[in-house]
């Protein structure tokens, strides 16, 4: 988990937030042990932004990874307490690629870390068992 949360915090760094300045990383951990790493990234247009976790699945998916284990994100503005929980749309990515149940979510605000299941921040999560 540690491994998890310090590649989040690495890749905190590369992030692109000219507009917001809250930066965010990301790492995601497939189930077998590869890490795929994302940062966000901003775009003067708003809608066209990624958030990290996006940007770590796609990359992983990208490249043919189906299966994953937990994400960390490091996200906090400067100065301020709290942890970024992945928004809403990360959620429902984070559906379709994994098992809610199983999958975790640790956060970090760069000190301290909580881990949740992904049933537990999306219950009731639309996936592909709804289409079945």
């Amino acid at each position: 988990m540690q491994a998890l949360v310090d590649a989040a915090i690495l890749a905190r760094e590369s992030a692109y937030a000219p507009y917001s300045g809250f930066k965010v990383g990301a790492a995601l951990l497939t189930s077998e042990g590869k890490i795929y790493t994302g940062c966000n990234i901003e775009n003067a247009a708003y809608s066209p932004s990624n958030c990290a976790e996006r940007t770590a699945f796609f990359k992983a998916v990208s490249e043919g990874e189906r299966d994953f284990a937990a994400v960390a994100v490091a996200g906090w503005a400067e100065g301020k307490e709290g942890f970024a929980w992945p928004c809403g749309v990360c959620r429902q990515v984070m559906m379709e690629f994994c098992r809610p149940e199983t999958f975790l979510i640790y956060v970090t605000d760069g000190s301290r870390v909580c881990e949740k299941p992904l049933a537990e921040l999306l219950p009731e999560g639309f996936g592909r068992g709804n289409l079945q």
